[in-house]
Order: C-alpha cells, then structure tokens, then sequence
C-alpha cells in the first residue's frame, strides 16, 4: 500500500518506508502485512457506515503524523497503468484466463479507458493558442 504525504515525522514506524521525496510530495510505501501494521489498523477500525468497518484514511494518517496529498492525476494515472500491465503478465491471471474466465469488461477495455484519460490530461495542459 502506498500513500502520499506533504508532511511526514522524522521517523516512521519500521513497516512505512520512503520510496520518493521531492520538494512536495512524499510517496510512503506501508507493509500492510507488518503485525504492527495490522494491530494499529485493529485498533483504528470503526464503523465508516452502518455493517461496513474499515479504517478512516485521515485517522491513520493523524496517528503516523502525516498530512495527506493527492498526488497529480497524472502520476494516478501512470501507476494505473503500471499496475495493469503487471496483472496481465501475473500467472494467477493468466491461470484465471486459461481456466475460462471471461469478464463482460476485460484489462484491455481498463487500459484503452486510460489512454483516453491520459489523452485529455495532455490536450488540457497544452496552452491555448
């Protein structure tokens, strides 16, 4: 799991890593697997609406320190991208795929959905002239 932070403790908890750091933005990589981890997220887990626990963004980030930012859509997008490419080259998936595993929307329909995404990202950034 990742997050992204403006500001962050000097030190974290030993399952939260800095993968970057610009002048803005910090990108935290968490062991979501960590015992640690998981007790803290036992601990932070409230009801977020009637049958459904979980665990409020904003409560974990306050205990950590952290204050969220919401990294530029592009960057999203880009990760997106990245992580579909790894699920189709993923041998669970193509086990899921070999055993008939036929979705009314595949991967492809997710990566054309991007592109176009993308592609007006691009055409929105470019000065009017």
């Amino acid at each position: 799991m990742k997050l992204y932070a403006k500001t962050i403790p000097q030190t974290l908890p030993n399952w939260a890593t800095i993968v970057t750091k610009s002048a803005d933005l910090f990108e935290i990589e968490i062991n979501d697997e960590h015992p640690d981890f998981q007790s803290l997220l036992e601990e932070l887990e409230t009801e977020i609406e009637p049958g459904i626990m979980g665990v409020k963004a904003e409560d974990l980030c306050s205990r950590l320190g952290i204050e969220m930012s919401n990294p530029h859509l592009h960057y999203l997008v880009e990760e997106a991208q990245t992580l579909i490419s790894e699920i189709t080259t993923h041998p669970d998936y193509k086990r899921l795929l070999d055993e008939g595993y036929q979705p009314d929307l595949n991967i492809a329909d997710a990566q054309t959905a991007l592109t176009y995404l993308q592609w007006k990202l691009d055409r929105n950034q470019q000065p009017s002239v």
